[in-house]
């Protein structure tokens, strides 16, 4: 019961994990912006002439 008493947290534990989980966070973030970019990009595709002319979202 007394072992939580016992064991003394590191002093740069708390840092140590805000930054992990800051580093986790914006991960999670870039992945979730190239998913929106890459369905943009599909989305775009769908809607461009079967011509095979450029529509100009290319440049």
């Amino acid at each position: 019961m007394n072992d939580r008493r016992d064991s003394k947290p590191k002093p740069g534990s708390r840092e140590e994990r805000l930054a992990q989980a800051l580093r986790a966070n914006l991960a999670r973030r870039k992945a979730q912006a190239r998913a929106r970019n890459a369905a943009g990009r599909d989305q775009d595709n769908e809607d461009a002439p079967e011509t095979g002319q450029a529509t100009g979202k290319d440049n």
